[in-house]
């Protein structure tokens, strides 16, 4: 059974017009609920919004003849730095994070990886130009998901409905904890 690619749609919402498209990001930011629109990875992992980037969904360097593409707030997808490197100016055949579901045209296997669907060709197009294999895109799913969970049993432990199992999330809450310590581990080994 896969799992959805995300649990949010991203939707630009912030209508106030900038003349740099940089003051944009914070609103950017929640309007794709601090998560890359390309592979739903949280800001976090990378640093937080200071370290994310702005991806003009249709490069502006493109066309020179509307200045605009570069300011217009519609146009831009707020990303991690690694799509946003790989997209580039290539404007070949990607879907737009806010104006179709993504849950239509990728997953991700029981293990957190990115898979685009069978059909969707733009997805496989996607897949391959922004490297959405990349194992990165996988633990920090897998990282989201454990901190979830943890702070899910973190509310249990707090106000346990039946007290005889309060050990028991105590160590599951633990073992949590471990896994989330093996993971990070993994990541700065590999930086």
């Amino acid at each position: 059974m896969a799992n959805k690619f995300r649990e949010n749609h991203p939707k630009r919402t912030f209508t106030k017009v900038y003349q740099q498209y940089g003051s944009y990001k914070p609103y950017l930011a929640t309007d794709f609920f601090n998560r890359c629109g390309y592979t739903d990875c949280s800001d976090f992992w990378f640093g937080g919004v200071n370290n994310f980037h702005i991806d003009h969904f249709v490069p502006w360097k493109n066309y020179p003849a509307n200045p605009n593409l570069k300011i217009d707030y519609q146009n831009l997808v707020y990303c991690c730095s690694y799509v946003n490197i790989l997209k580039s100016n290539d404007e070949t055949d990607y879907i737009d994070p806010c104006n179709v579901d993504f849950n239509t045209h990728f997953n991700r296997d029981l293990g957190g990886n990115i898979e685009p669907v069978a059909t969707s060709t733009s997805a496989n197009y996607m897949y391959k130009k922004l490297k959405l294999f990349m194992r990165r895109y996988q633990i920090i799913w897998m990282l989201d998901s454990i901190l979830e969970r943890m702070k899910k049993l973190e509310s249990a432990i707090k106000t346990p409905k039946n007290l005889s199992i309060k050990t028991e999330l105590q160590v599951l809450h633990s073992d949590l904890s471990m896994e989330m310590t093996s993971y990070i581990d993994y990541l700065r080994k590999n930086q």
